[in-house]
């Protein structure tokens, strides 16, 4: 992909007469979050970069790998790692942007296998968003954590201390939504630590022991099928056992 050299006219005109003007109008009152442009000592913020770069000829917008969008945001900050912000202004921010290591778009075949973003749209917010006027304001997560002893619901790693799984990553506790299909309400939480909440977020529903019930999404079903998980008899008795819901109107 042919790497775009922005300059600091063409970010700014991007950002104040593209992005912030559809997020005025279609994203603000849907709880979609704009990054500011610059911080205090008038640096570009690395989001704002990030969503002007991947904005770049809106409505007709590209593909642009992680490697060339990491070369562009090191022009800024040059000792920045591989950039992962295209994936938290979608699915922490709410902005439209698809990944093609997520399952949630078409990808170019020459693309398949690379890491790279795409904004698809500034008037609609990503499909997974959720506002967050929904996700429980009362909720008191200190509580949450007492009760479950400062451990993730999922692996058991402790708060503070060394992940079971990750050996060397120390355990931060996050809000884990139980069923991503409803609101994250305090009744719909359970504690997890960033690597369980981060790997598995939006594809399985949890019970309160932070047990998986079931599967939150397609694609771990198209997934599991591509990669040969699923026996010829498992996928026979799923789509028979579709055919049949689907021919009595139980689609839902």
């Amino acid at each position: 992909m042919p790497f775009i050299d922005l300059s600091d006219e063409e970010i700014e005109t991007i950002y104040n007469e593209v992005i912030k003007p559809h997020w005025e109008r279609h994203l603000r009152d849907r709880g979609v979050t704009l990054p500011r442009l610059r911080k205090p000592n008038g640096q570009f913020t690395k989001d704002a970069l990030v969503l002007v770069y991947l904005a770049y000829g809106y409505p007709e917008t590209r593909w642009v790998t992680k490697s060339e969008l990491t070369k562009f945001i090191r022009r800024f900050y040059p000792e920045t790692p591989d950039v992962q912000a295209g994936r938290h202004l979608g699915m922490q921010s709410g902005f439209f942007i698809v990944s093609t290591r997520r399952g949630n778009a078409t990808v170019p075949k020459e693309l398949k296998g690379v890491g790279a973003y795409r904004l698809v749209s500034l008037e609609q917010p990503h499909p997974s968003w959720r506002p967050k006027r929904q996700r429980g304001d009362e909720l008191d997560f200190e509580e949450l954590k007492r009760r479950y002893g400062y451990r993730c619901a999922t692996c058991g790693s402790k708060e503070g201390e060394e992940n079971w799984r990750y050996p060397g990553v120390v355990t931060k506790l996050q809000v884990g939504h139980m069923n991503p299909h409803k609101p994250l309400t305090p009744d719909n939480v359970i504690p997890q630590c960033d690597q369980c909440n981060r790997a598995d977020r939006g594809k399985w529903v949890y019970d309160d022991r932070g047990r998986v019930v079931g599967v939150a999404e397609a694609r771990v079903i198209i997934q599991s099928i591509q990669k040969g998980y699923l026996t010829e008899d498992d996928q026979r008795r799923l789509y028979e056992f579709l055919r049949e819901k689907l021919r009595r109107g139980e689609a839902t």
